[in-house]
């Protein structure tokens, strides 16, 4: 899970599950309404987009709101699995 930690609370997270040892899927994202609209989910999605680049991972974004994300930001496209 990457995570936002706030006075020992966490206030937004991204979890996965790592389907193969080189597939991440991203299952769902969630951010406190006191962190809305500032970039913070965002920002959860990228910790994943360069830990999947550090470590040669490739991303399958079924939450919704990461899968939005990759649609919008081109240049983090090169770690989603792409259908063979």
């Amino acid at each position: 899970m990457f995570y936002v930690e706030e006075n020992g609370k966490n206030l937004a997270e991204m979890v996965y599950t790592m389907a193969k040892p080189d597939v991440m899927i991203i299952d769902h994202t969630e951010v406190d309404e006191s962190l809305e609209g500032k970039g913070v989910g965002k920002q959860l999605v990228y910790a994943a987009v360069e830990n999947a680049r550090t470590n040669n991972i490739k991303i399958i974004p079924m939450c919704p709101f990461a899968n939005s994300v990759f649609k919008r930001v081109t240049e983090w496209q090169d770690v989603l699995l792409k259908d063979k």
